[in-house]
Formats: C-alpha cells, structure tokens, sequence
C-alpha cells in the first residue's frame, strides 16, 4: 500500500522535462510502427479481434508531457466497436506513464459514447504508472486517476510465469492483478512478456473475458546517424553495432 501511495503522490509533481515518447521499457515496449493483434473472448459472446498500433505521432498534454499515441481498434465481425487513441510516455527511470486516453464506442457504425475519455490535467485527472521500470512481486500502483471515471490499480504477482497463446508459448511473463474500486467485483489477471509486452489477460471475477495475443510485430528499429553517413560514404570499416531497442507494444 505505501508504495502505490508514494507513486499517486509522484504522479501529482510529474515534470514534463522528466519524460520522453521514447518507451522502451521491456515488459511494455512502443517503438512507433510496432502492431499487435488480439482475439477478446467472453463466455456466450463474440470474438472481438483487437488491434493496437504504436502510431508516429504524439500529443502535448494538459500537464504539459509530450506523450505517445497509440490506437486500439476493436472490430466484431468486421464491424467497428470502438476506437481508442491512448496517450503514453516514458520517465527517465523507465517507468511507463498512463497520460489520458480519447475513446469512441460505436454501434451500427455510428459513434454511440465517449464514457471512459480522460486526459491528464483535465478535470482533477492525474497521469498513473500502467509499467514499473523494476517490477517486484507485491508492488502495486495506481495506473490512471481520473475521480469516477478511470480509476484502475495493479499489484505484480511474480516475474516467473508462462503463458500459451496462439501466437506462441512465452516463459518468464510478468503476471498483473488488476482492479478498479469503481467496480469491486472485477478482476482480471494479466501477463506480459519481455521484448513483447501484453500476451494474455484474463478476466476472473465480474465476467469471464479473454484476450489473447494472436499477431506481433515489431516496429522497424531507428537508423543511426553514424550508419546512414557509413553508407552514404560506401565505407566498409568494421564498427561496434548501434545499441539494439527493445521491441514497441
């Protein structure tokens, strides 16, 4: 409990200078162009295919961060459910920053409802941490804060799990509580793994959702200055290689 006190209290002095649209956390990396499909499954419904696109743009905030736009598109039958732009950034200790999201929901294929839009420094909403930079089993944090509307926690329960997804089976996934006390009787668990970031949630209390990786792939990785100008001059020297990123979410 006090560690998820002391990062709600952080989240009220975040510096925009301490943060950058450059996320490479390794449970939950967003390098720009880096795609993952989904399959979301509820006992008696129907699949939904989720896609989530680290896009090249960003956005300037309300409390003044520069985040990073992700969308996630989610389709039934081919038909558009819902739309999300979610806003992310990344502190100088690696801990990844929930900063706001602009949702639609549709039905029939006209937008419906905007429930569940936030942004950070709009409203009394603070940004919440949704990574650890080093995550322990027994830490919790407070992953959004916007009163009433987004208020989801999570606790890490341990470093050394596995899951088996239909894109592959993953070993040494970091296993989530997850929770809202708008909500008491939903919980989920969810896993993520290294260089990958979510492969598996599962909804155990307040319904029976699933949502499994089907499809990752990775963003293409920056070129560096110093390997564009080798090539542009025809040099064949032997160098060190550039530092490899980890893949985005």
């Amino acid at each position: 409990m006090l560690c998820g006190a002391l990062i709600a209290c952080a989240a009220a002095f975040v510096a925009p200078g301490d943060f950058t649209t450059r996320i490479d956390n390794p449970y939950m990396p967003m390098r720009p162009g880096s795609r993952w499909v989904y399959r979301e499954t509820e006992a008696g419904g129907t699949a939904q295919r989720v896609v989530v696109k680290v896009t090249r743009r960003t956005k300037r905030i309300a409390n003044g961060i520069t985040a990073r736009v992700v969308r996630d598109t989610v389709t039934e039958r081919g038909r558009l459910v819902e739309d999300t732009f979610d806003w992310f950034a990344q502190d100088r200790a690696g801990n990844v920053w929930y900063l706001g999201e602009d949702t639609t929901e549709y039905e029939d294929g006209r937008p419906v409802s905007k429930a569940g839009s936030w942004e950070a420094g709009v409203d009394g909403a603070r940004p919440g941490i949704v990574m650890l930079a080093r995550p322990r089993p027994g830490r919790g944090y407070r992953q959004e804060h916007a009163p009433g509307e987004a208020e989801d926690r999570a606790r890490v329960l341990s470093l050394d799990d596995q899951a088996e997804v239909p894109a592959r089976h993953f070993g040494n996934v970091l296993t989530t509580k997850d929770w809202t006390p708008l909500d008491l009787r939903v919980l989920e668990y969810k896993l993520y793994a290294r260089g990958v970031g979510l492969v598996l949630a599962v909804q155990v209390s307040g319904g029976s959702g699933r949502e499994e990786l089907l499809r990752y792939e990775p963003g293409a990785r920056p070129r560096s200055a110093s390997s564009s100008s080798k090539r542009a001059s025809g040099s064949s020297s032997s160098s060190p290689s550039s530092s490899r990123r980890r893949a985005s979410r």
